[in-house]
C-alpha cells in the first residue's frame, strides 16, 4: 500500500532537515510525501528547495492555521494510509516497514507505535480513553491510519487546540474502528519536546481537552 507521510511545518529550519531525511530514508519507498509550508520567513524554504525532488507536493501559505493544514494535506493525499510527521521529529528507519506489516491486514485500521517521548512510549488502551489522556502513544509519527476512516468521520476539527485528541476520541467512541500498539521493541521514532502543546497555558490546554470531552458525549459530571 502507498503511504502518505505530511508535515506541516512554519519557520522550522533548526530541525526541519533532519525530519526530511528521515521520512526519504525510510527503508519502505512506497511513500508519498506531503510538505505544507505556512509561509515560513527564515530558511525553512531553502532546506524545503534542497530535497525538492524527494517530496511529492509540496504546498505554501495556503492554509489557516495547523489543522487546516493537516486536513489539506489529507485531502491532497493519495495513500490508502496517513501518518504525520511534525517538522521536528525524526522517524526511525524502519518506521514505515512495521506500520505496513500490521495495517495490511484488513482487520486492523489504525495504529499506534512505539516511541521516544521523554521515555520510551509503548501502548494503545481505548478501555481508559474515557478517563485518562493516555490512552495512546503520540500523534505525530507514532499513529498510522487507513485513509478510509477520514472519509468516514471527518478530519481534525479546527476550533480545537488539540484535534488529535477529538480525532482518536471519536475513532474510539464509534466502536467501528480497530486499532492495535506495536511491539515494544519496534520503535517508531524520536519526538522532540517542547513542540505546540507545550507552548500553551495549562488551563487554557485543559479547557480545550475538557470540550473535547464533551463535544463526544461525555458527561459533564464525569468530566
Amino acid at each position: 500500500p502507498k503511504v502518505s507521510i505530511i508535515t506541516v511545518v512554519k519557520n522550522g529550519q533548526k530541525y526541519l532537515d533532519k525530519t526530511i531525511k528521515s521520512v526519504i530514508n525510510q527503508k519502505y519507498k512506497n511513500i508519498e510525501y506531503i510538505v505544507i509550508d505556512a509561509n515560513s520567513t527564515d530558511n525553512t524554504n531553502n532546506i524545503i528547495k534542497k530535497y525538492r525532488k524527494f517530496i511529492d507536493i509540496y504546498m505554501r501559505g495556503l492554509d489557516k492555521g495547523l489543522w487546516d493544514a493537516m486536513n489539506l494535506g489529507i485531502k491532497n493525499s493519495s495513500g490508502s494510509i496517513i501518518c504525520f510527521i511534525n517538522s521536528d521529529d525524526i522517524f526511525d528507519k524502519n518506521a514505515v516497514n512495521y506500520a505496513v506489516k500490521y495495517l495490511k491486514d484488513r482487520k486492523i485500521d489504525f495504529l499506534f507505535g512505539t516511541v521516544f517521548k521523554h521515555w520510551l512510549k509503548v501502548g494503545f488502551n481505548p478501555n481508559i480513553a474515557r478517563y485518562s489522556f493516555g490512552f495512546y502513544t503520540t500523534h505525530s509519527m507514532g499513529f498510522f491510519v487507513k485513509k478510509k476512516i477520514h472519509s468516514e468521520i471527518g478530519f481534525y476539527n479546527k476550533k480545537f487546540l488539540s484535534a488529535d485528541l477529538d480525532f482518536f476520541l471519536r475513532i474510539v467512541f464509534s466502536k467501528k474502528y480497530y486499532g492495535i500498539s506495536t511491539k515494544k521493541n519496534e520503535l517508531f521514532g524520536y519526538f522532540r519536546p517542547g513542540g505546540f502543546s507545550s507552548k500553551v497555558k495549562f488551563r487554557t490546554h485543559l479547557r480545550d481537552l475538557n470540550k473535547i470531552r464533551l463535544e463526544n458525549n461525555q458527561n459533564i459530571c464525569f468530566v
